[in-house]
């Protein structure tokens, strides 16, 4: 079945066909990887009687589009507030409501070679997407395997950016998972100590607690990741930063995922050994309630996270 596109996008400081969004074949992103960018959702909220499109946590995922770029220096010629409105801008145009959202920052056409000066060309593109690991993932679980493939070592590549070529790793763990058999990969930093799955951050819960590596561990410091943590202690859950061993994920009581597009997905076996139960656990589905619940107004948006389109 052919890709259904979207009619409009974002690109370089207005709306066009999503088919206009075009770049040159020797853009310097494309050869080298230099590209920052965001995955963001938007949610059709109900929340005190009024119904409305929000996007979560819109500002600080923009700010982190600008953190990436920082690293790699690369000047975004557009502010927050500017591609915050963008972002509400491409949603309006598509009639969306409940949708992705895609911003990237790149370097363009320009002078050849690493260190060569090029324009920055900005996009935001938005569409519609359910469950990223597959069909009642978030309610059934997946199996997931570790992966013989390791995260980058500390000083090599900043894990804290969210750039393009840092997914070179991810799809080597999520494509050896596919071709497995598995939903999806986990990954371990060089330590040996575990990091995240190929585009997710991991909990791990011990004796009601939740456990999560520290981003010390060449992971992604997930905005996902940081709003369940901060949910989860504003309702009385303990969250443990720290190192975890591979073994841990096989003596785990529950272990999830959770990331923007993955949201929570529970994982039900890691290299064929039943986690838990071998279901969704109580703590994994409290932490969905209390996650979902704000878009509904179950949970109080405590800190503003829902912007509203």
């Amino acid at each position: 079945m052919a890709q259904r596109y979207p009619d409009w996008i974002w690109h370089n400081g207005a709306i066009k066909p999503w088919a206009e969004a075009t770049t040159h074949v020797m853009s310097h992103a494309l050869h080298y990887g230099s590209s920052v960018f965001e995955g963001i959702r938007s949610y059709p909220t109900s929340i005190d009687g009024v119904d409305g499109t929000a996007i979560f946590r819109l500002s600080d995922h923009t700010r982190r589009l600008f953190a990436s770029a920082k690293i790699y220096d690369m000047p975004i010629p557009y502010t927050v507030d500017q591609l915050n409105a963008a972002c509400r801008e491409v949603l309006d145009a598509n009639g969306l409501s409940k949708a992705y959202l895609r911003p990237v920052a790149f370097r363009g056409l320009g002078g050849f070679g690493l260190s060569a000066d090029t324009p920055t060309d900005v996009a935001v593109s938005a569409w519609e997407m359910g469950a990223y690991l597959g069909h009642d993932v978030i309610e059934a679980g997946i199996d997931a395997c570790v992966s013989s493939w390791q995260r980058f070592a500390p000083n090599t590549i900043p894990a804290g950016a969210k750039a393009g070529g840092n997914y070179l790793s991810g799809q080597l763990v999520a494509r050896e998972a596919r071709r497995l058999g598995f939903g999806e990969g986990i990954a371990l930093a060089s330590t040996g100590l575990l990091s995240e799955g190929a585009g997710e951050n991991l909990f791990l819960v011990f004796d009601g607690a939740l456990h999560t590596p520290p981003v010390s561990a060449a992971l992604l410091n997930g905005i996902t990741r940081n709003s369940l943590i901060m949910l989860a202690r504003d309702h009385g859950i303990a969250v443990v930063e720290r190192d975890l061993p591979r073994e841990y994920l096989y003596l785990c009581d529950e272990l999830f995922m959770c990331g923007t597009a993955a949201e929570i997905t529970p994982i039900r076996s890691v290299d064929g050994r039943q986690v838990g139960a071998g279901k969704p656990g109580p703590l994994t589905l409290r932490m969905q309630e209390l996650f979902f619940g704000l878009f509904d107004g179950r949970t109080p948006d405590r800190y503003g996270w829902l912007e509203q389109v």
